[in-house]
């Protein structure tokens, strides 16, 4: 039986030599010999032309270099100063794909030290690359520095954009658009076409006018427009009868709007990496910070349609239109601005939770979303979190659970590592709310690697509110009015919520969401209002394993910049 095997696969690779007898031993012999040599030298071949592979098997490198300046651009008619990428703006916008790795040079040439943040890339294990001031070291002018992510396990909708100052306000800001692998599949038919809209409210003032608004313990004026993609007027044209993707993203400073087209419906698919429950909308709100992506078949007779963003929840209404043009159509947009939503608060929440998981679907993994249970796990902790707008020493100021954040001159991140003293706190910020004045304090909150933990957002003020969590995505499993309580626990959707990065918080109200702490580093939780991030509604989340283990976090990146009392530290 042996021999014929031999025999068998020298003839598979073989075939041109001449056949055994029964009448030629001494070729069988030999036949047999070369066979087992043979076979021995195809394994070889095999084995190392399978490790190569395994060596060259690691994902993409795209490069980039990005130049951050100054541009004068008139959005609203008169010219004003921006932030511009590549000159342009908005920025260029980011297409990869699931696991890419991300190689980017950011060259600032502003009059001001400056930071690109990733919002909703999880950075896993990566910390180090977030972009936020508890991480890294701001990019000094006329300097540099090279950022290295992956957008490791996720697709979606995203953005970046400055966390530095009041730079949001001035723009540099883009899409961030993370497309599944080819042999991964979607829940829907691949659309026509693919069209990023970055919506957001807008000022005429200037970044560094609006900073010393906030430095002098004022609050900033009503926005003056709404833009998208950094202009009043745009256009976005699509043949009758086919169906394209709209990824909008909320990228202003403050207000939550509302989205809508004319005369079409849209299909809601995905929601910041979660395939949704393909529900049909009128309208959709998305908050600050929020993004979300919809199919809309162009399926009206042929004619242009107006693209409508207004704000929710203002006494003032502000309107920003765009045009969806058939390509064989002959007649330019008529009729009323489609009208929208205004206040009703009521309204928008209802509409919040018919956003539920598709269970059955994958996302960037081939196994079903539902196959976390994340409803069965009960949680190691609740954190409850109460932002309030307090004064402090006569200054408008933000906080959470009584502490209003202060950045200082040394990330976190390289305090923590480095063992530097006297940086941040661990027992400033509690994890329930307290009686008393408001303080200051660069505030970390400690957990533990692999918690599953719950928090509850409440606001008792009288304005929305928009949270965000850097390096991780959460189950929002619930909303409501007045005070959170743990009866409230029996409404919680435990099913079938889906997960996202930044989550909305009515006024008088609060949202619940469910973490998973499974990425260590150093996290910023904040609030996505710019306004109040920068007086103080932020803190950090410190997820730890006191074991220093690769597996659990990357090492310092070796180009790593050094500022404050890192400086001279020896990575």
């Amino acid at each position: 039986m042996s021999r014929l095997r031999e025999r068998s696969a020298f003839l598979l690779f073989f075939p041109f030599f001449p056949l055994w007898s029964s009448h030629s031993k001494a070729l069988d012999s030999r036949a047999a010999t070369m066979g087992r040599a043979v076979l021995l030298h195809l394994i070889c071949v095999i084995l190392v032309s399978w490790c190569v592979s395994v060596v060259k098997a690691e994902d993409p490198y795209l490069y980039y270099t990005w130049t951050v300046t100054y541009g004068t651009i008139s959005p609203l008619g008169a010219p004003q100063q921006v932030i511009l990428i590549n000159g342009q703006f908005p920025g260029p916008t980011l297409d990869v794909v699931t696991n890419n790795n991300i190689i980017l040079n950011l060259i600032n040439k502003l009059d001001q030290p400056f930071l690109l943040t990733w919002n909703g890339i999880k950075q896993r294990k990566n910390s180090w690359q977030d972009g936020v001031l508890g991480t890294n070291c701001p990019i000094p002018p006329n300097s540099n520095f090279t950022y290295k992510f992956q957008p490791k396990d996720q697709i979606g909708t995203y953005t970046y954009f400055p966390s530095t100052l009041m730079h949001k306000a001035a723009g540099g800001f883009g899409g961030l658009n993370v497309y599944a692998r080819p042999r991964i599949p979607v829940p829907y038919p691949l659309p026509t076409g693919d069209y990023t809209l970055l919506v957001g409210d807008w000022y005429k003032i200037s970044h560094k006018e609006l900073q010393q608004t906030l430095d002098s313990g004022k609050t900033l004026p009503f926005p003056d427009a709404i833009l998208i993609n950094g202009q009043t007027q745009s256009s976005f044209s699509g043949d009758q009868g086919k169906t394209y993707m709209f990824r909008i993203s909320n990228v202003g400073l403050s207000t939550s709007l509302n989205f809508r087209i004319q005369g079409h419906t849209m299909k809601l698919v995905e929601v910041e990496g979660s395939h949704i429950i393909q529900n049909v909308y009128d309208s959709l709100d998305v908050h600050v910070g929020q993004s979300l992506s919809v199919l809309v078949t162009l399926d009206q007779p042929p004619k242009d349609y107006y693209i409508v963003a207004s704000t929710r929840f203002t006494k003032h209404v502000l309107t920003a239109t765009a045009v969806l043009h058939y390509t064989n159509s002959q007649t330019p947009v008529s009729g009323p601005v489609p009208a929208g939503p205004t206040y009703q608060i009521h309204w928008s929440m209802k509409q919040a939770r018919t956003f539920r998981w598709n269970l059955t679907s994958n996302a960037a993994r081939p196994n079903p979303q539902g196959s976390f249970h994340y409803g069965t796990i009960t949680p190691t902790r609740t954190i409850l979190l109460a932002n309030s707008a307090p004064l402090v020493n006569g200054k408008q100021r933000y906080a959470v659970n009584r502490v209003s954040y202060i950045n200082t001159d040394t990330p976190l991140k390289l305090a923590d590592y480095f063992n530097i003293p006297g940086v941040f706190s661990m027992d400033s910020i509690q994890g329930l709310p307290s009686d008393g004045p408001a303080f200051l304090a660069t505030s970390v909150m400690p957990a533990s690697l692999h918690d599953f933990i719950e928090v509850v957002f409440q606001n008792n003020e009288n304005t929305m509110q928009s949270w965000h969590l850097d390096g991780y995505d959460f189950w929002v499993v619930g909303y409501g009015f007045g005070q959170w309580t743990e009866a409230r626990r029996r409404g919680y959707n435990l099913v079938d919520a889906f997960t996202r990065h930044t989550a909305q918080v009515y006024p008088n109200s609060w949202t619940a969401i469910l973490v998973s702490l499974d990425n260590q580093g150093m996290w910023n939780m904040r609030s996505a209002i710019w306004e109040r991030q920068y007086l103080g509604q932020q803190f950090y989340l410190r997820v730890y394993n006191p074991i220093r283990n690769l597996a659990n976090e990357y090492d310092i990146p070796p180009n790593v910049l050094l500022c404050g009392k890192a400086v001279g530290k020896h990575p």
